[in-house]
Parts: structure tokens; sequence; C-alpha cells
């Protein structure tokens, strides 16, 4: 993983409000290797989502660059899959449609897409639900048909703001083994964004601590830990050491914030 797949160049994000200029994040600076999990914590409001928005394309940088594969990313980034909390799913299309929706829109053929959704469908264990409505899932399985969605399209990239925060403790640790299980089969480069300071844990190879609005790089944290991925590597005195200094680093960042708004 030595190859640079993404960096953001000294970027600064402004919006304008009627009261004036909130400048968002600012001075971030960060290269993501091909085949990464790279994690971005902090404070509520320090800037995470709007850094994901700007890899996707959806929103444009004030000042500075953000390079894929050494070239700008100028608009809607097509190499880019996004995974949303809220599933984002079409109610009144079944799991397979829903699969096979972007490929249908990029003119894929009906045979190909169906054998595609299938494949995927399988890789996410949904098989035997195809022709099940979200409103029918529980909300592991709507994330997991969120996901599978995402894959049809085959992005490198897969950015992830904070897709599992809705799910029961239980159903979350399942959609992370799955993620990672997943992303070691296709081999995308992940961009993930939490508040969990665990599931950046178990997810990651590099966990990155945002200050608090406007958001920059704190730290980079490498993340080496025994068995990646398993739950067991929670036990260990690596991992209770790297959570307090993170937890430390974010509280420090929470409390900033906190007295900022309370002025």
């Amino acid at each position: 993983m030595s190859e640079t797949l993404i960096k953001f160049d000294n970027i600064t994000k402004r919006f304008s409000l009627r009261k004036g200029d909130i400048v968002a994040v600012k001075d971030f600076s960060l290269e993501i290797k091909k085949g990464e999990i790279l994690t971005i914590v902090g404070a509520s409001g320090c800037g995470k989502t709007t850094v994901l928005n700007m890899v996707a394309g959806f929103l444009t940088p004030s000042s500075g660059n953000i390079l894929l594969d050494g070239q700008p990313i100028t608009k809607i980034e097509p190499r880019c899959g996004m995974i949303f909390q809220n599933y984002a799913l079409f109610p009144w299309l079944s799991v397979r449609k829903n699969v096979e929706f972007g490929p249908k829109i990029n003119g894929v053929s009906k045979k190909v897409r169906r054998e595609e959704s299938a494949k995927y469908i399988e890789m996410v264990g949904l098989k035997g639900f195809e022709d099940a409505y979200p409103g029918e899932l529980s909300g592991g399985m709507r994330q997991r048909t969120a996901l599978c969605r995402v894959l049809a399209n085959k992005p490198d990239i897969l950015l992830c703001d904070e897709p599992f925060a809705a799910l029961d403790a239980m159903t979350r640790q399942i959609m992370q083994q799955e993620l990672l299980r997943i992303v070691n089969e296709s081999g995308q480069t992940v961009l993930f964004i939490t508040h969990s300071i665990d599931e950046a844990l178990i997810l990651s190879d590099k966990i990155v601590v945002m200050s608090v609005r406007p958001g920059t790089v704190k730290h980079i944290y490498d993340i080496e830990l025994p068995h990646f991925g398993k739950v067991e590597v929670q036990l260990t005195d690596e991992y209770l050491k790297l959570k307090r200094q993170i937890w430390a680093m974010v509280e420090e960042e929470v409390k900033i914030s906190m007295k900022i708004v309370s002025s």
C-alpha cells in the first residue's frame, strides 16, 4: 500500500452564510494510500463530512487541491461510492432492483446486471432476500443492501459517512466484520467517518484526529494491531493504550468545541 491514491493538498473550505463566512476546514493536508482504510474522528462539526463530500465531488474546495491518482477532483467523482447512515435505498424497489439501479442507469445489460447483482447480494449475505423490499428488512439488512448497491457500481473508493451509527451494538460489530471481509476481497480504498473510537480502531490502517472547526489534521495514528479486524483485539493492552490516547485527544477537542458554542 505504498502508492498514494488520494492527496489533500492544503485544503480550505468556506461556506457563505447571511452572518458571514464560516471556515469549515482549513489547511487540511493528508495522503491516503491505495487499498488503505483510513478513518477520521473528531468533535461534531469539525468538518469530517465536509472532507468526505469534497472527495466525492459534491463540494469544491475554496482553496487547495484534492488529487485522485494525481488529477484534481473537479466534479462528482464516478470512482467513488458513498455509503450513508440512513441507507439511501428506494423503498419501492426490491433488494435486487436497488442493487441493479446504478448499473441500469449506466447502460449495463439486463443479463450482466442480474449476474452482478446476484454475486454482490450473496457476498453481503442476502441471498434469498432478492425480492424483499427495504421496509421488510432489519436495519442491518438494509445497510447490507446499501453497501451492495454501492459495490455493484464497482467503485475504487468507498466513502463511508457513519454508515453503522444507527445500528444496535451487535449488528454494528457484524457489519464492521462484513465491511473488512468485502474490502479485503474486492480491494477498495476506504475513507470512513465515525464518532466511535472502537469502530475506528477495529477497522483502520490509519486514524486521523481532526481539530475543532476550522478542522485540520491534529494527529495521525498508524494502527498495527494484532489480529486485524478481530473483536478479540479490543482486549489487548495495545488496543486499550491506543484507545486512551485517541480518546484523550478527541475529548480535548470536544471541550474546546463546547466552550466555543457556549461563548
